[in-house]
């Protein structure tokens, strides 16, 4: 890391360490063979404060920051990475309700309103232990580029939700589900300003969880489908005010970057076990030292140039994090989300690569660290493909200024496609 931590971020960088080594590590294959959800890991971070995280102090939480929780979740990663994942879900329910929230442009009633529904979700964590998640992906197309299809209507005393949630992580695990739907205007439309971010209980009646969930990699994270049917939503389990979610992924584009520690904890780890195989010193195994061999070597140097990379972009990329961001900012946000993505699945790689034949055990991390970074590229919002295409625009494109349609293909390319 090259910026100089607080004392407060050392330390809970350091207890997430201490649990990730003590216990997370030794549990995560066990996870991963059976898709089982990490439940021991979350009574752990309970018992150490670790869900309040993102709560703020003045309600009973640590008050960490964006960049101490990256950082955190980082470290987590590097021992479990479907904890990581799943942990970004559960705090950024919190965050986005504690740092980013003040940046969002909502009127004085709506920030008034806000500053009573917050106080009810942070007590849930902070007095009572309660998981959150947050269930955003639909089916269809780019869940981003139109309102939600998941409707809420509204009634006398709450909301009625209707509609589905795919690739739920912590399906059946959370106390409460962070709903994103859209309120049924009253031409019977969808519109973003309607968009509404709400808290809906596990027990909810109408509330289901359905399907297999059997995945490459991140098999803890056991991200189910959820189905709505009709499921009755107080007012008061609103999460932010109509229309502040809308608003917060316009001002707030960092907040959909919290899914990179998860990976970045995982090249990170791949980098640490060859290293630590090369010299003889995995646990368990004959201390037979390889790195003598020159194509060992370059293989390692190969593997630390591509983690110093995506650490370097990562650090400046949380760092630069705030609400209304410039251009080079946001350009910066998706040459990280890029990077970490694409390197942490090169890095696991080469590991197994230079490992050799054993790193195909079970018996040994490597394979499930190439498994759970493979799809990183994939995750929504910001896929591989949507990064290079949104950068692309903007390293041509002036702000303000309108696309043009792509020019036709020549006639040969046309005839060649055919």
């Amino acid at each position: 890391m090259d910026f100089n931590l607080t004392s407060e971020q050392e330390r809970l960088i350091g207890l997430a360490a201490e649990l990730g080594r003590e216990k997370f590590a030794k549990r995560a294959a066990r996870y991963d063979r059976d898709a089982e959800f990490p439940m021991e890991n979350y009574n752990d971070l309970r018992d150490a404060g670790l869900l309040k995280l993102c709560v703020p102090k003045e309600h009973g939480g640590l008050g960490a920051d964006y960049q101490t929780y990256m950082l955190v979740a980082a470290e987590i990663a590097r021992h479990c990475a479907a904890t990581a994942l799943t942990f970004n879900m559960h705090s950024c329910a919190m965050m986005w309700n504690a740092q980013m929230i003040h940046d969002f442009p909502i009127s004085d009633q709506q920030r008034a309103e806000h500053e009573t529904l917050k106080l009810r979700h942070f007590a849930r964590v902070v007095d009572e232990g309660k998981i959150y998640s947050q269930p955003f992906s639909e089916t269809g197309d780019n869940w981003m580029a139109k309102p939600f299809g998941t409707r809420a209507v509204r009634g006398k005393d709450g909301w009625y939700i209707t509609g589905k949630k795919v690739f739920a992580s912590l399906s059946g695990a959370a106390d409460y589900y962070g709903i994103v739907c859209t309120e049924v205007a009253d031409d019977g439309e969808l519109y973003f300003d309607n968009t509404l971010y709400v808290a809906m209980s596990k027990d909810s009646p109408g509330f289901s969880i359905t399907g297999s969930w059997d995945p490459l990699g991140m098999r803890g994270t056991v991200s189910r489908t959820l189905v709505l049917d009709n499921v009755f939503v107080p007012y008061e389990e609103a999460i932010m005010p109509k229309g502040a979610y809308y608003h917060g992924q316009i001002v707030w584009p960092h907040m959909y970057m919290t899914l990179t520690p998860a990976y970045l904890g995982t090249a990170q780890a791949a980098y640490d076990f060859t290293r630590a195989y090369l010299r003889g010193e995995i646990e368990g195994m004959p201390p037979v030292k390889r790195r003598a061999f020159p194509s060992k070597q370059a293989a390692m140097a190969e593997m630390y140039i591509k983690l110093q990379q995506a650490w370097a972009v990562f650090n400046r990329s949380i760092s630069d994090a705030k609400g209304n961001p410039g251009p080079e900012d946001i350009m910066r946000l998706y040459v990280c989300q890029y990077t970490v993505m694409e390197y942490s699945n090169d890095i696991c790689r080469l590991a197994i690569r230079t490992c050799g034949g054993q790193s195909m055990l079970r018996s040994l991390p490597l394979e499930r660290y190439y498994r759970d970074s493979r799809c990183g590229s994939l995750m929504l919002p910001y896929t591989a493909e949507i990064c290079t295409t949104f950068l692309g625009i903007s390293c041509l494109y002036d702000e303000g200024e309108e696309l043009e349609a792509p020019p036709p293909l020549p006639p040969k390319a046309v005839a060649s496609k055919q």
